[in-house]
């Protein structure tokens, strides 16, 4: 199974809703000041740019994503004459050495198959004393929603482990995270961590996107029989925790690192 991203409407019911507030919280977190030129890799649906527009007074930001489909919803979602999307791959990115004060990346860095070779592009790409950053979530222990349902998925049959990001992505805990940023050479190395509430008005409002197939749990989920797609839904129904009105409040973290291109 592979991991599908590419439907934007899909994706941002299950998990763009959340992308927003931690790219806020990231921007803020990374203090640029005004006026600076910002790469935004593996955009997306343009969450992290809507967010540097509107918190960090860019005076450019370029971004950057493989996925057409993402690409199309984020020149409709950001119409900001100072912003730029392009097509393109994060271990190969189409923008010159040294040209940009920050070079950021929300929420895909471990989707990329040689996550080395996109920082090593991340840094080429940066200023001498620009900032290199990027966020993911904590698939291991911090986005509360996705452990519900891996459990779930695992009791049920567990060769659903195999697919869990926090055992597929062992780059999203702060430890692989400062290695990699070190590795490439970057000063004044932090790793800080974001967390964000993820309330849901109730079950169907958080059961409904996984049946979306954006993504390794709605994948999974898509290739069910209906009857085993039925049993996961009600294993993770009763394991919630449901309020009095029926909504279900967790939260979601995500590890956020930063370093500064020397020279």
């Amino acid at each position: 199974m592979t991991d599908v991203w590419a439907v934007a409407r899909a994706y941002e019911v299950y998990m763009g809703r959340w992308s927003a507030p931690v790219a806020d919280a990231f921007v803020r977190l990374l203090a640029v000041p005004p006026g600076r030129s910002w790469l935004d890799v593996g955009c997306g649906t343009g969450a992290l740019t809507a967010a540097v527009l509107a918190a960090a007074e860019p005076s450019r930001v370029t971004g950057v994503d493989p996925a057409e489909g993402f690409l199309a919803h984020a020149r409709a979602r950001v119409g900001d004459p100072r912003v730029t999307f392009y097509s393109g791959d994060a271990r190969s990115l189409p923008v010159p050495d040294r040209a940009f004060d920050a070079v950021v990346s929300g929420l895909a860095l471990n989707f990329v198959p040689a996550p080395e070779q996109a920082v090593a592009e991340c840094v080429r790409a940066a200023a001498p004393g620009g900032t290199v950053a990027a966020y993911v979530w904590d698939y291991a222990e911090g986005m509360a929603m996705l452990r519900h349902f891996w459990d779930a998925a695992v009791a049920l049959d567990p060769a659903a482990a195999d697919l869990d990001e926090g055992r597929r992505f062992p780059l999203c805990r702060p430890e692989p995270l400062r290695d990699l940023w070190t590795g490439a050479g970057l000063a004044d190395v932090l790793v800080r961590a974001i967390e964000t509430p993820t309330v849901f008005a109730d079950f169907d409002d958080l059961w409904t996107p996984f049946l979306g197939g954006q993504g390794p749990a709605p994948g999974y989920v898509a290739a069910l029989p209906a009857d085993r797609r039925a049993a996961l839904r009600d294993r993770l129904h009763g394991s919630l925790p449901l309020a009095a009105d029926g909504s279900v409040a967790l939260t979601a973290r995500a590890w956020a690192v930063s370093g500064v291109r020397p020279g």
